[in-house]
């Protein structure tokens, strides 16, 4: 079990989270084998550098200045999302400079047997071309941990449902970056609140530090974790 710290995204990510998430992991008991590692350490940064470039001299990587509020005005345009290669400001083939990186991967479906919720298999491009470097220069989530889980030799990633959607780019990606088999997958239930709607910090929502505030011991957490999320105890 490797403990890796994703802050890739420098404007969101705090010391004081990670403190408190070393904290609440020592409360449950949950101790890692290696690590803890992270995103921005100079490795992580060199590796990603050396895969960009990888992609870049394979053809694979364009500059894209597309904005949310591109996509949200293609959608509304066309009554639907924008799904499949590329971007809709055709910005490969116009030879735009950035400030969004992005790899262009190819259409079609990846097909894999998750260890949870089984066989599954997603659309490549179902939001367009995979993001590499956001346009805040960060390193995007989908990017990262492609990278990070091969140079690593990460075999299983456990995540939320959540990520789903994410897998099958992630596996393109993998391959593109000469990994030949992927990591087993296993996407777990959310806990949710009572309307389906996933749990938000910025909402306030209950989460550890709150439960260990009110006096639950950390068997008893792990417990309705279990429950809420209908796993397996």
């Amino acid at each position: 079990m490797l403990l890796r710290i994703e802050d890739h995204d420098r404007q969101r990510s705090r010391p004081e989270f990670d403190a408190a998430l070393f904290e609440d992991l020592e409360w449950l008991g949950f101790r890692a084998d290696l690590g803890p590692v992270r995103q921005t350490d100079p490795d992580a940064v060199a590796a990603y550098e050396s895969s960009l470039e990888q992609l870049r001299a394979d053809g694979l990587i364009y500059g894209c200045g597309c904005t949310r509020a591109t996509f949200a005005r293609w959608a509304a345009e066309h009554g639907r999302p924008w799904s499949g290669p590329g971007c809709p400001g055709d910005c490969r083939e116009r030879g735009v400079g950035g400030p969004v990186m992005r790899a262009t991967l190819g259409g079609g479906q990846e097909s894999w047997t998750d260890r949870i919720v089984g066989e599954r298999q997603g659309d490549v491009a179902a939001n367009g071309d995979l993001p590499v470097l956001d346009r805040h220069g960060n390193w995007t989530y989908g990017f990262c941990v492609v990278v990070d889980d091969l140079r690593q030799g990460v075999d299983l990633v456990v995540r939320g449902e959540d990520l789903l959607e994410a897998t099958a780019a992630q596996i393109r990606l993998g391959r593109a970056l000469g990994r030949t088999t992927p990591p087993a997958f296993a996407h777990h239930p959310l806990v949710r609140r009572p309307d389906g709607s996933k749990l938000s910090k910025s909402a306030g929502d209950t989460g550890v530090r709150e439960l260990r505030a009110g006096g639950r011991p950390p068997e008893e957490v792990i417990e309705l974790a279990t429950r809420m999320t209908a796993l397996p105890a």
